[in-house]
């Protein structure tokens, strides 16, 4: 159990690094459209080029399992495609505060998909998400003053499809290799970015060494690393405790979008952060008790 744990540890790591080398990227002057479409064609060419050299048995895939890995792998791909955008707007550090909402937007979907009635623990638990949400994102101390609310709305956007995704590959294909899994779900993500973006990739005069080199540093640590591990790691230890583990990628990012871009992080912002952390231990604590 520990080795699948820290496999979803080192892919929500991974995860965390991203916003802050986008933000790097758009001072090339790259747009979300580009860097999404790259590193998600990028990340899937890799992947299956993997699989078929390592792969250790030929496992036939049913039209569902398509289906199913095919949507999972496009809501990863609107999830990275829209949090990129949100980048665009308001700091690295408020974006992934944001986005962090997916535990309890995930909790939600359970609720009304599956019927799974939150106990009151987990709504006490969403109440001091909420709170230190508030914290993290600058709010408490007037920072609403300076965030852009199209922004704020592209961040909760990709929070909820990124419990989507969660909801999503906990349950399809759990049966299929890791690495053909992660390559199926690249190819629904990349098809999902290609069509959103299908305008402004054709009229793009960007498609240079410097686009492919962010395409390949971005595709190695969002679409490479961590749906391998995530493939691996999230059947064996489940959504839940995979939703705890995964919030490694909020002080990451911060710690990034601190140290690289200089954005400034203040103490309320950290109360928050610690806060938030603290909360989604938890509302998982039953998933650890079992």
């Amino acid at each position: 159990m520990t080795r699948y744990i820290l496999m979803v540890f080192a892919g929500a790591c991974s995860f965390g690094i991203l916003s802050t080398f986008v933000k790097l990227a758009y001072r090339e002057g790259y747009t979300p459209a580009e860097i999404s479409a790259t590193q998600a064609f990028t990340g899937m060419i890799v992947l299956w080029i993997l699989w078929r050299l390592y792969r250790k048995s030929k496992t036939s895939m049913t039209a569902r399992e398509w289906s199913g890995l095919l949507l999972t792998g496009a809501s990863i791909g609107f999830t990275s495609f829209v949090y990129y955008v949100s980048v665009a707007y308001i700091p690295a550090s408020v974006a992934i505060v944001i986005l962090m909402q997916f535990t309890w937007i995930g909790l939600l979907l359970e609720w009304l998909l599956f019927r799974k009635r939150p106990s009151r623990l987990q709504l006490i638990t969403t109440a001091l998400i909420l709170i230190g949400t508030w914290l993290g994102s600058g709010l408490a101390t007037g920072g609403s003053l300076s965030l852009s609310v199209k922004g704020l709305l592209y961040a909760g956007a990709s929070a909820f499809l990124y419990a989507v995704y969660i909801i999503a590959n906990s349950r399809v294909g759990k049966q299929l290799e890791p690495l053909q899994k992660s390559a199926v779900i690249m190819t629904g993500s990349s098809i999902g970015v290609l069509l959103v973006n299908a305008t402004p990739l054709l009229a793009s005069t960007h498609f240079d060494a410097g686009l492919l080199k962010w395409a390949l540093f971005l595709a190695l640590f969002g679409t490479i690393i961590p749906p391998l591990l995530f493939a691996k790691g999230i059947p064996k230890i489940g959504a839940g405790i995979s939703a705890v583990i995964m919030t490694a990628e909020l002080p990451v990012a911060i710690v990034c979008s601190h140290l690289i871009l200089h954005e400034p992080v203040n103490g309320w912002q950290w109360a928050g952060v610690a806060l938030m952390l603290l909360s989604m231990v938890l509302l998982n604590m039953p998933y650890f008790r079992r």
